[in-house]
């Protein structure tokens, strides 16, 4: 054995497949491929496709969002195949946190388990807000806030967080089912957007498809442009082909999620065969629900009439704009019924990932404990706090691009662990196997890089924050109190007293 486990406290396959039979700290085997398929289109269909759809074509790209939308799948595919190599290989609750232990070692891991943080807790939190926005459109009511104190909460974010926590708390298969009903009525409503626009689509509205950059004192500029327009010295990144590209990262938001289903593969009957069905089968049903409605979108109304509406454009405003008021209702009330879902799914993404991190003993290992039905009910508990705390109480403008950029940066390092694990681990049993490698993942790596510079310099440097919290975190708790250190210390010791008890023996 080489002394490179030891120096980067790498946790091995099978030791993470070893820990998942720990009594007390199991996590039931109930969902099937189908069952995947379902949460995967139920955290991926809702605040993307209900309002950064229209407002990223009123403010970005104009007519090209469905380009924009296609880069962003392409990536997104891309990234996916491997993601469910990994989950097929190693069927371990975690998700990306779990692959990066097995190939990068604990630093790296836990560095993306504090992204997956970023991108769970606060994707959660922004479309709790987006619930509660909706929620006061379809009752008929001035807003889902009261002020106590000198602070107003957003009580319509915190009922919805309360309720999906009790569910979640209830067994995932149950979270399952529900899903299931609900996602049944949000995709009738993307596709009843789709066929009633599609009579409403002017050719004259996809022209200029790729509307020239707009350099007025309204654009963005500085730190509120791409890293990628600033590199290459443009004065902008609104419209043109670097506010297509600039909106390829934006929209990106619209796909977060599906990479949900890989935290569940420890929960999944059959996960070598079915993670990889299920993440494949809902990323490649989002996809062209996407380009459907980006199109018929921009064939309805103008951008610059979505532009110049006021307020934050959404679907429903294009089908106001051309008089058919009925169905921006029914639009709302599929958003509500989508984001009730998507909360849903992220909060339980986000359970799971601490889940594995708890019983690494990274973060403290009573979290880990798992309840009657076989669900960590206290982690659940305490995603639910700070969910409800961060959506009900603080603003979130623009925290779409902070969870893009965590996001991304796992999808980097899992694409990257594809290839190190297929040279060091060969001998592995895998389940599905992702084509082309190392190709592929390498098209992968440079595909989510292209995007993370295409967000603004003011979301590297909240990221750079962020991280810089997460490593004092891991310096200051995890790496004292981890298992794998733990036990490769335990190793040391005991092969450093080996010499010692033989001498006394004699």
């Amino acid at each position: 054995m080489t002394d490179r486990p030891d120096r980067w406290r790498i946790k091995s396959v099978e030791q993470s497949i070893a820990d998942t039979e720990q009594a007390g700290t199991r996590l039931r085997r109930d969902l099937t491929w189908r069952d995947l398929t379902v949460f995967g289109v139920s955290v991926v269909v809702g605040a993307g496709i209900f309002t950064v759809t229209a407002s990223t074509a009123a403010d970005l790209t104009g007519p090209a969002i469905s380009l924009s939308f296609v880069i962003a799948a392409l990536t997104c595919g891309l990234a996916a195949l491997c993601y469910a190599e990994f989950a097929a290989t190693v069927p371990v609750a975690g998700s990306a946190y779990t692959f990066s232990y097995a190939t990068f070692g604990e630093f790296t891991a836990w560095i993306v388990g504090w992204n997956l943080v970023l991108e769970f807790a606060l994707g959660t939190a922004v479309v709790a807000k987006g619930w509660s926005s909706y929620l006061a459109t379809v009752v008929g009511f001035g807003g889902g806030t009261v002020a106590v104190g000198p602070v107003a909460v957003d009580w319509g974010a915190l009922l919805i967080v309360v309720v999906v926590a009790v569910l979640l708390g209830l067994g995932t298969k149950l979270s399952s089912r529900f899903s299931a009903v609900v996602t049944t009525v949000k995709v009738a409503v993307v596709v009843l957007v789709v066929v009633v626009g599609a009579g409403y689509v002017k050719a004259a509205n996809f022209s200029p498809f790729i509307p020239p950059a707009r350099t007025d004192g309204t654009a963005g500029t500085g730190l509120d442009q791409s890293v990628f327009s600033l590199l290459t010295g443009a004065t902008t990144s609104h419209y043109g082909w670097y506010g297509m590209l600039a909106g390829a990262a934006i929209v990106f938001f619209a796909f977060i999620g599906f990479d949900v289903v890989a935290t569940t593969a420890e929960e999944t009957r059959n996960p070598q065969r079915d993670v990889a069905r299920g993440i494949l089968a809902s990323l490649g049903i989002v996809t062209v629900l996407y380009i459907a409605v980006s199109i018929v979108l921009s064939g309805m109304v103008s951008y610059t009439e979505l532009r110049d509406a006021g307020g934050a454009p959404n679907l429903a405003t294009a089908f106001v704009l051309n008089g058919v008021t009925w169905a921006g209702t029914v639009i709302s009330i599929g958003a509500l019924a989508g984001l009730t879902t998507v909360v849903m799914v992220l909060m339980l993404g986000q359970s799971r990932v601490l889940f594995a991190m708890a019983r690494d003993g990274l973060l403290p290992r009573a979290l880990a404990r798992t309840g009657a039905r076989g669900t960590p009910v206290r982690i659940t508990v305490m995603v639910a706090v700070l969910v409800a705390v961060a959506a009900s109480v603080f603003p979130m403008d623009k925290l779409e691009e902070m969870v893009n950029v965590g996001t991304l940066f796992a999808f980097v390092l899992v694409s990257a662990a594809v290839i190190i694990l297929r040279r060091t681990r060969p001998d592995l049993p895998r389940g599905f196997r992702a084509p082309w490698v190392p190709v592929l993942p390498a098209v992968s790596i440079l595909a989510c890089s292209w995007l993370m510079l295409n967000l603004t310099a003011l979301t590297w440097i909240r990221f750079g924050v962020w991280m810089v919290l997460g490593v004092a975190l891991y310096l200051g708790y995890g790496r004292r109190h981890s298992r794998v250190g733990a036990r490769l210390s335990a190793r040391t010791d005991a092969a450093a007293d080996g010499p010692d008890q033989q001498r006394l023996q004699k």
